[in-house]
């Protein structure tokens, strides 16, 4: 049984519920590769304070169907990131900053 794909709507009201209800959890991820580019950025108004990284190659979510791009320079996070209103940070797995922009 295949579910439903969800709107952008959809998804932007879980990254701000999962800010409300997830208090105990330091962050919350916006999932450019899930949710695409954009609507990532917005996640970032929604409560969501990691649109996550740079990535060379990504074949989960592709093969599993995903439509959106399957990379995404540093400088197009910096400026998704910048045209949010936000700060871009590099940070390593445990979110230690290694670079800010």
């Amino acid at each position: 049984m295949r579910l439903p794909e969800t709107i952008g709507f959809d998804d932007l009201k879980a990254i701000a519920v999962a800010r409300l209800l997830l208090d105990n959890f330091p962050h919350v991820k916006s999932y450019w590769i899930m949710i695409t580019p954009r609507l990532a950025q917005v996640g970032l108004s929604f409560g969501a304070d990691d649109i996550d990284g740079t990535v060379t190659e990504e074949k989960i979510a592709h093969d599993a169907g995903a439509e959106t791009p399957q990379l995404m320079s540093v400088y197009e996070l910096v400026r998704l990131v910048r045209e949010a209103g936000r700060r871009p940070v590099e940070r390593d797995t445990v979110f230690n900053v290694v670079k800010e922009w």
